[in-house]
């Protein structure tokens, strides 16, 4: 059995950890006493089933929800964005737990372009003046939102860089048929910053699709519609964003080739032959940024023109209209681009009859702040399989094919939401 770690947004979202694993315990471990009462599994002989269900009850027994809780602490104790001191300080920490539980653990690194929020600025320069804050408030009963806790602002990575003005335009969520509604109402956004709710698509395709109609800049928010107090209780008395939250991610064009932005279809590696960054057709062709509903209200109140046909409303308190203007945005974008190292790392059992055969898990391990949902809920879930795995090894029931798994950045491979 195999687990690998490597780094990575997802989606330049951050490291990628991924273990592989047996899926079909059955087929993969060795067999165990039955039970008489179990019940008929589909596709297996009544003794195979039963056996089945036996090795199941074992392998649920192994997993601990307290070990869960405690890598949980330990991995999002500080944030660990790709390239980050505690980034590396988790691959690490997984690479030992990994190798601890007896597993063959090796690590990859690549050198990959990664940028970082240098400047953002959003402000309306008609029919009034307005400059968008763009932080997140401190929650006091959350110290990992205190000020200056290594986190990094609210940005989309591989957003061209830009300085741009123009009228604004609301296009709901930013998908096709919005534009062809928009079409209906005779409104073109060429020329234009446009304004769209997250939902209804992955982020990428926003400013993708939005650079396709003419428009020259995007802006996103979370409406309280989708991820706020109109949905629920807002962090952190319940699970929706506060006023000043805001999604971070990538907005590589993933489509068109994950990984790299400089290296499309090879290894970012050291030495390998790179495009030049103003070629690299995964960066997007305007500049985007993610704001927060707070610095949005303002924007979208100043529109004009038709009001939006219903579907389109949000949960803000005015009446939601389609402009073009007379709201007129300046968005300015700038990133320290950067080539950085980040690390897979790769654990593996080899299998006891067909170890060339690999059963693969994966999680990635980076995070664009802390990480506790996305990714540390799942990759905690994912360590606990390979512990009891492992252990089910050790006690003689190897698997039959190699499970293993690696990390990914997604900087330089294909990333992971959020």
């Amino acid at each position: 059995m195999t687990a690998t770690t490597t780094g990575a947004s997802s989606d330049a979202r951050g490291p990628l950890l991924v273990a592989t694993f047996t899926a079909a315990l059955a087929a993969v471990l060795g067999a165990m006493p039955g039970y008489a009462d179990a019940p008929a599994l589909l596709g297996f002989p009544a003794d195979a089933g039963r056996r089945q269900m036996a090795l199941e009850e074992d392998f649920r027994g192994r997993l601990s929800a307290d070990d869960q809780s405690a890598w949980s602490k330990r991995l999002t104790a500080r944030a660990h964005h790709a390239g980050s001191e505690y980034d590396e300080a988790n691959a690490r920490y997984l690479a030992d737990l990994l190798e601890g539980w007896g597993y063959q653990v090796e690590t990859a690194s690549y050198d990959v372009l990664m940028p970082y929020p240098d400047v953002r600025l959003v402000e309306m320069t008609s029919p009034r003046s307005y400059r968008a804050g763009l932080t997140e408030e401190p929650i006091a009963d959350d110290p990992s939102t205190a000020k200056g806790n290594e986190v990094l602002p609210p940005y989309n990575a591989f957003s061209a860089d830009g300085d741009v003005e123009g009228e604004l335009v609301f296009v709901n969520y930013g998908i096709p048929e919005d534009y062809e509604l928009l079409a209906r109402y005779g409104i073109d956004v060429t020329g234009k910053i446009v304004i769209a709710k997250y939902g209804k698509s992955w982020r990428g395709i926003k400013p993708k699709l939005a650079a396709e109609k003419g428009a020259i800049g995007t802006l996103i928010y979370s409406d309280p519609a989708d991820d706020g107090y109109a949905r629920g209780d807002t962090y952190p008395d319940g699970p929706f964003k506060p006023a000043t939250g805001v999604q971070r991610g990538s907005v590589m064009d993933m489509p068109l080739f994950p990984g790299d932005a400089l290296t499309p279809g090879r290894p970012a590696i050291k030495g390998v032959r790179r495009l030049a960054r103003a070629k690299a057709p995964t960066i997007t062709r305007i500049p985007v940024l993610p704001i927060s509903y707070q610095d949005a209200r303002p924007l979208l109140e100043a529109l004009g023109g038709e009001v939006v046909p219903p579907e389109w409303r949000g949960a803000l308190p005015f009446t939601y209209h389609l402009g073009p203007g007379p709201a007129r945005v300046h968005l300015t974008v700038k990133s320290d681009w950067q080539r950085i190292e980040i690390r897979d790392i790769v654990a593996r059992w080899p299998g006891s009859r067909v170890p060339d055969q690999w059963v693969l898990r994966g999680n990635h391990y980076d995070a664009w702040n802390n990480g506790a949902s996305d990714p540390i809920s799942g990759l905690v879930a994912l360590l606990s399989e390979a512990k009891a795995v492992a252990a089910l090894a050790r006690a003689g029931r190897v698997p039959s094919s190699t499970p293993s798994g690696m990390r990914r950045n997604p900087a330089s491979s294909a990333p992971r939401s959020g």
